[in-house]
């Protein structure tokens, strides 16, 4: 079946057909850089790369952007408020450039440890000031826009699709718009694309004046367009993005080109802690450090992390983890079956009953895939293999064929572990060779000992059990 994603704008699920067939252009939602991503923040960003994946497993060719936001975030979405990295800024004492540096610094180290692939680009908000003054200079001729004191708002009554999005209507909004608005908006619900403040740190010269820095949702149009052109495929982002964020963004994008931003928007549920919201009066606002100090892999955590559907629920806990630990042994025990049955002819109702297993996996993984990125069936799906693997064994013809599967579901989930040390290798064979001879399956055992004698080991049988000495490949 071919992929199909669900559509935050049309709300439905809808068969993916990129613009231009092959190539997909997409663009990520990225970090705000004034403090630590932590693991609600992961779960969007793997979302975004395990769509990227399949994507490219399926046969695509991804031009992904994942943009930082390192200026221009105020405190309070309603425009109003402290930047959020002058915030910390100033509660660091450190110059925010220094902050966004260091925070970028940790991101980027966080989501290589936890086996994201490297995008087309990472472009900075503060290396866009151009782009977004070009957009803002064009949404002021075309009357999207209108600048009061240095300030330049877009004017959303002149956007009669603005709300399609997050379903905030513009009549709805004004109902609820707080006593405090700026006096100076057309509309409670206009947004600012510049801002003019003499007292923000990171400021830009432009037409409205010697201190001026952008508006949130002004940059991601820019670095999108910059990068990716006028139309995207996809847009990601967590479901936090969608108002005002993403809604503004379709907005000042799409009356400033003429056409559709995104075909596709895709957006990540939040992600719960212990069964709530994060919050650090709590105490359970985890970053990559907390989970890697109480023992676990940063895989553990990608694979707790993307263990359910993206749109639904996921609570995360540290029992949770000991959980997901555990799935990546049973896991690595399939990868390792799989690999021993590679070396030895096996039974023909061991090639039969294999290959039927491996048909049935990866048909059932594909399927999950293609079905708005099921990845719980497609776990499921490499759980149920190591099922039949363990009941009915594999022929060697069957286990090449498991081993592309393995390969495949590797590239798709980032989870596997295909390679292997040689010492942890010689560990295993030697247990799986004492169980072999304990049940007396002499073939087993001695296809053990040629796999153990390819590793440049020779294999003695003694009172104590099994010894190796080293003799060299």
């Amino acid at each position: 079946m071919p992929l199909e994603v669900f559509d935050s704008l049309a709300k439905e699920k809808r068969p993916f057909v990129p613009r231009e067939p092959g190539v997909v252009r997409m663009y990520n939602c990225g970090p705000t850089v004034y403090g630590r991503v932590h693991v609600g923040n992961l779960r969007s960003f793997l979302f975004a790369d395990t769509l990227r994946r399949w994507l490219e497993v399926s046969g695509y060719e991804v031009r992904q952007v994942m943009n930082i936001t390192d200026v221009g975030h105020l405190l309070d979405d309603a425009e109003e408020g402290e930047d959020k990295l002058e915030a910390q800024a100033r509660k660091e004492q450190k110059d925010p450039w220094e902050i966004s540096r260091h925070y970028t610094e940790l991101f980027l180290k966080d989501v290589r440890a936890l086996g994201c692939k490297e995008p087309l680009a990472r472009p900075k908000a503060s290396e866009h000031i151009a782009e977004m003054l070009a957009i803002i200079d064009g949404l002021l001729r075309d009357g999207y826009a209108y600048e009061t004191h240095g300030n330049v708002y877009f004017e959303v009554a002149r956007f009669p699709r603005y709300g399609r999005l997050s379903g905030n209507s513009v009549q709805e909004l004004e109902a609820g718009a707080r006593i405090e608005v700026r006096d100076e908006k057309r509309h409670p619900a206009d947004f600012a694309l510049w801002k003019s403040d003499p007292k923000h740190l990171m400021k830009w010269v432009s037409r409205f004046g010697p201190d001026g820095f952008p508006g949130w949702h002004i940059e991601c149009s820019a670095m999108a367009r910059k990068h990716l052109g006028d139309e995207l495929d996809l847009h990601t982002g967590g479901e936090d993005n969608v108002f005002p964020h993403h809604e503004c963004e379709i907005a000042q994008s799409e009356a400033f080109t003429g056409k559709p931003f995104a075909r596709y928007w895709m957006h990540a549920k939040f992600l719960q802690v212990d069964g709530g919201k994060m919050s650090k009066r709590l105490g359970n606002v985890w970053n990559l450090d907390d989970v890697v100090a109480r023992g676990f892999t940063p895989r553990a955590l990608r694979f707790a992390l993307i263990r359910g559907h993206y749109r639904g629920p996921l609570n995360f806990t540290w029992g949770i983890l000991e959980e997901a630990q555990s799935a990546l042994a049973k896991l690595a025990d399939l990868v390792a079956r799989v690999r021993e049955a590679r070396a030895r002819p096996g039974s023909t109702e061991e090639a039969r009953v294999g290959a039927a297993a491996v048909s049935e996996a990866r048909m059932r993984f594909d399927a999950g895939m293609d079905d708005d990125l099921n990845v719980p069936q497609a776990l499921a799906a490499l759980f149920e293999l190591r099922s039949a693997v363990l009941e009915a064994g594999l022929g060697r013809e069957a286990a090449a064929d498991a081993w592309a599967f393995l390969e495949r579901a590797q590239a798709t989930l980032g989870v596997l572990e295909l390679e292997e040390s040689a010492d942890v290798r010689l560990d295993e064979l030697l247990a799986r060779y004492t169980e072999a001879r304990a049940r007396k399956d002499w073939a087993t055992s001695d296809g053990i000992r040629a796999e153990i004698k390819a590793l440049g080991f020779a294999l003695m049988d003694t009172p104590q059990g099994p010894r190796t000495t080293f003799t060299g490949r």
